[in-house]
């Protein structure tokens, strides 16, 4: 038997309390202001401690195999366990693409032997996420695959994308969006197209890059009933179009990253503030919070995404998006924080 003692625990209305936990190998066996030490073998003291269950998180990037010089399997979920989550989901933006079942094997293998934490890989929705060829979707779900996502790229094409909701949904699986129509942005484009922009003189990211292909994504969920995950939000207008969708009763569902709910364009100075989607406005900044709190969203994601090599050097229109959060995310994350910001806004 173990005992927790004087941690900081969540209760009801997202508070926290500060308690002791008494457990062993199988179950928590109980929860109150003080227990007896003397039942206990092992005595952990937590002070200043926050104790949570394992957290989950829906979109991590691990870059094995294919990038090992940016991070490794092994490397992203030692960060991930360090900052509490005991199961991180995988996106397929590595190569080889996990785009059929032969290459998912092999996958899975390296992320049974390397990992520290449980990994629920995502396949890819295209053919190395090229928006010309699906993937073996029914495959990839008959070994137990059944999230799929071109994260890093929108599905180009609305017939493309259709085709993919109707195969999804035949084999009851979810698709995870990246929603960016590439035709709305223009070369060497790195920021929001906003206030901050203008100041640093760099071409911006209009925010229809990524809401216009949302609600076109929005409108194919209606026509093929496939249930359907939008990833990382950033702009007022998704927002406003998930509430719609979740009203009229679109089987959806959709996440805000950390950063987006914590900054905005200004905070834009370097490297460590360039990502896709970017930071956009602080209006868009205030509907993410809002729509976090009314849960027209319903997730926080942490898109650990780093990166390193070649591509870092340069200006901040030549270097490549990265952010690596997975061990520092519950002093981040606390919501109090976010509705501080909120209100105090």
């Amino acid at each position: 038997m173990k005992l927790i003692q004087q941690a900081r625990i969540l209760t009801k209305g997202n508070e926290t309390e500060i308690m002791d936990v008494l457990f062993d190998e199988t179950q928590i066996v109980k929860i109150a202001k003080h227990i007896d030490p003397a039942l206990a073998q092992e005595v952990i003291p937590a002070e200043n401690c926050v104790l949570l269950s394992g957290l989950i998180d829906v979109h991590a990037h691990l870059r094995e195999p294919g990038y090992t010089h940016k991070e490794t399997i092994a490397s992203g979920t030692a960060a991930a366990a360090h900052g509490g989550f005991t199961t991180i989901m995988a996106m397929p933006n590595v190569i080889p693409y996990p785009d059929n079942t032969e290459t998912m094997k092999t996958y899975l293998t390296k992320i049974k032997q390397d990992s520290r934490v449980h990994v629920i890989p995502y396949a890819c929705i295209t053919k190395a996420e090229a928006s010309q060829k699906l993937s073996d979707m029914e495959g990839l779900s008959a070994m137990g695959i059944h999230a799929f996502s071109d994260d890093g790229v929108g599905v180009a094409t609305a017939d493309m994308m259709k085709a993919a909701m109707q195969k999804c949904r035949d084999v009851d699986g979810i698709i995870a969006a990246h929603t960016e129509d590439m035709s709305y942005r223009k070369p060497n484009a790195c920021m929001h197209e906003g206030i901050r922009s203008k100041q640093l003189g760099l071409t911006g990211i209009p925010s229809a890059c990524e809401y216009a292909q949302f609600q076109r994504d929005l409108a194919l969920v209606r026509e093929t009933g496939c249930r359907y995950h939008v990833c990382h939000m950033s702009a007022q207008e998704s927002v406003e179009s998930l509430r719609r969708a979740k009203k009229e009763g679109l089987d959806v569902s959709g996440e805000v990253t950390a950063h987006h709910l914590l900054l905005n364009e200004m905070a834009v100075e370097n490297a460590n503030h360039k990502m896709n989607p970017p930071l956009r406005s602080e209006e868009d900044r205030q509907a993410l919070i809002q729509g976090l709190l009314d849960r027209s969203m319903d997730v926080i994601a942490m898109y650990h995404r780093p990166d390193g090599g070649d591509e870092e050097i340069g200006g901040l229109d030549k270097i490549s998006g990265r952010f690596v959060d997975l061990a520092s995310a519950i002093p981040r994350l606390d919501t109090r924080k976010i509705r501080e910001a909120h209100y105090r806004s």
